[in-house]
């Protein structure tokens, strides 16, 4: 097999391996059952996978369980009866990278609407955040100078998420530009994303502008402001991301225990958006392109 084809497969039994890990904390590929094949399955269509993306993933762990066959490693083949997700079936619309930056470019940055609005889907998109730890966002909760935001999830749960260059660059021209000038109302005067009125924009808003775009872009997609956030999943576990890491990122709640998570460190979870997010990844080829160009 080519070397990218082996690199492929070597992530899709990662990917088990991690889940293994989360689920039982002492994983074993001998010990693995049917029900957990089952279960990984349904983690990976939880962060929006595609139908096709899952089954690949599928065909590589399938593949790993027929090599544990043939050397006698295990009895029992736990994927032998699992059958490929089915294309057809409804799963939560994701957008490619090219249609997110198609979406960033209907943005028109020369009005005060415009450049919040430009802010507003970097942060959605290089965080993953839900709408409302968007509109709930705290400028005491912005740590730009280390490159972290701390949100509020369900249940009024705190986690720090790495913030992308791009996300913390447009919202310091919309904080220094149009938000500073504003007359803010006395209950938004933490909140980072104000109205025209200087008042915290509803949920409902962050829906119509997403929408407006998307038609303006030509996608013809059901999109959402939840669209963000498993696209950002989507792109980063596609990109080779630990599992544990995006959850954390996520704020995903799980039927099984979660302590594993809170031993990930603030640079483990940074690497890992740096090194997985697809404008992270852009910014950092052109970095490298530019430091040989001046060489």
């Amino acid at each position: 097999m080519s070397e990218n084809s082996i690199e492929a497969y070597v992530r899709d039994v990662e990917k088990l391996s991690q889940f293994a890990e989360i689920a039982k904390h002492q994983p074993k590929p001998e010990t693995i059952t049917e029900r957990d094949i089952m279960d990984f399955l349904e983690y990976l269509n939880d962060f929006g996978l595609s139908a096709t993306s899952q089954a690949r993933i599928l065909s590589g762990v399938k593949s790993f369980y027929k090599y544990m066959a043939i050397e006698n490693l295990i009895q029992t083949d736990p994927t032998h009866l699992i059958e490929s997700p089915k294309v057809g079936r409804k799963l939560p619309d994701t957008l490619s990278f090219p249609e997110i930056e198609q979406m960033l470019e209907m943005v028109d940055v020369s009005t005060p609407e415009g450049t919040r609005n430009r802010a507003i889907l970097e942060v959605l998109y290089s965080c993953g955040m839900r709408v409302s730890e968007l509109i709930d966002l705290k400028l005491t909760n912005c740590y730009f100078d280390i490159g972290f935001v701390r949100v509020f999830g369900k249940g009024r749960k705190v986690r720090l998420i790495p913030i992308g260059r791009d996300a913390i660059k447009y919202t310091k021209i919309y904080l220094e530009t149009i938000r500073n000038h504003q007359e803010v109302k006395e209950e938004a005067e933490d909140i980072v994303f104000l109205n025209r009125r200087g008042k915290p924009l509803s949920r409902v808003m962050i829906f119509l502008i997403i929408k407006d775009l998307a038609e303006r872009a030509g996608i013809q997609k059901n999109i959402s402001p939840h669209t963000f956030r498993h696209s950002f999943a989507t792109h980063l576990i596609e990109g080779g991301a630990d599992l544990r890491a995006v959850q954390e990122m996520l704020g995903h709640e799980s039927i099984t225990t979660t302590e594993i998570y809170t031993h990930l460190d603030r640079v483990f979870l940074e690497e890992t958006m740096r090194s997985f997010h697809p404008r992270e990844n852009r910014l950092s080829s052109v970095s490298k392109y530019q430091s040989a160009g001046s060489k």
